[in-house]
């Protein structure tokens, strides 16, 4: 849905929206940064963690349609290089972040260079025949610790100011690194790229006659993704000073798709409010043992038949549903 088939003579409309949004990104910034006073600081760590996850994963999915399986491969997979760098290497925190995030990227462009070309479901096969195959070999290679993964990864001060040894500390630095991910996603879609994505997604036989190279712009995208979520991973791996199999397993790649779906594919915010559901459930319901995997399964099924669009999508469509009525005789 384009939006330049909004109304032109809404400039007044339009400064607001752009004071609220800013009045909205200032309230929230606000509020994340008191949350570590009144909330457990590690188990907020871990919704930023997978909410930039998630955020990534909805770049691809929610503004170029393309349904990757295989996204647990970019997020554990950085985390297991990222852990590697700072307990062998002894590199600092943020150089094996940096690692983390590069051997994503790298391997977002092998695995986007292969599947790109395919659609739908063969799409979706393809990387989740690569990600199973990635699997396999972090579970047979020596330097990811096999079953018992790397535990015991050091938190150095990072650029050697930081002292994040104290989790009060890393917080405000995952915070950081979360808001520098969420700010490069939120350009990327309201850039002239985004704009190309977004068509893509909507009419690609069309866009391809418009004269854009499609490939590139969806490998470019599928990158970029691949790499933020290596960024999640790399800074969940120092959270919780461990890389393990669980991070590469497919599993991982459902939840994403599942804290996607619930927030609300194609929504800014949707796959932040997502992430913070299901990891609420997991941490808060663990005390349910597997049944907390049959809950998540009926809010699953109970918003893709109630809130198709998800929590988020399903808000901002009642939202835009009161617009013309509150202009009142403007129609």
């Amino acid at each position: 849905m384009s939006t330049s088939s909004a109304p032109a003579a809404l400039p007044g409309t339009a400064a607001r929206g752009g004071v609220g949004r800013v009045v909205f990104a200032l309230v929230a910034i606000a509020v994340l940064l008191v949350a570590p006073l009144v909330v457990y600081p590690v188990f907020l760590m871990k919704v930023l963690c997978f909410a930039l996850f998630a955020c990534a994963f909805n770049l691809l999915l929610g503004y170029v349609g393309l349904l990757s399986f295989g996204h647990a491969m970019f997020f554990g997979g950085a985390g297991y290089i990222c852990a590697h760098a700072v307990k062998v290497w002894g590199l600092s925190t943020e150089l094996g972040i940096l690692c983390g995030v590069l051997f994503a990227a790298l391997l977002g462009l092998i695995t986007g260079a292969l599947a790109i070309r395919r659609l739908g479901i063969y799409f979706a096969m393809v990387t989740l025949a690569l990600a199973q195959m990635f699997f396999f070999f972090c579970l047979q290679a020596k330097f990811t610790g096999g079953e018992d993964g790397l535990q015991g990864v050091p938190r150095r001060a990072v650029f050697g100011l930081i002292d994040i040894t104290k989790d009060i500390n890393l917080y405000y630095v995952v915070l950081a690194i979360f808001l520098i991910g969420f700010g490069i996603i939120y350009r990327t879609i309201h850039s002239p790229f985004g704009q190309v994505l977004k068509a893509i997604r909507e009419n690609e036989p069309r866009a391809i006659s418009l004269g854009y190279r499609v490939s590139q712009y969806k490998l470019l995208a599928f990158v970029l993704s691949a790499a933020l979520a290596g960024l999640a991973g790399s800074t969940k791996a120092i959270v919780f000073q461990l890389a393990s199999l669980t991070d590469v397993a497919w599993q991982m790649s459902g939840e994403v798709v599942l804290m996607t779906l619930v927030g609300g594919m194609g929504t800014v915010l949707g796959p932040v409010v997502g992430a913070g559901i299901i990891v609420t459930m997991q941490n808060y319901l663990a005390g349910f043992g597997e049944w907390v995997l049959v809950i998540q399964g009926l809010i699953f099924v109970l918003v893709v038949s109630v809130f198709r669009r998800g929590l988020v999508g399903e808000l901002l469509a009642l939202v835009n549903r009161q617009k013309p009525a509150a202009g009142g005789g403007g129609h």
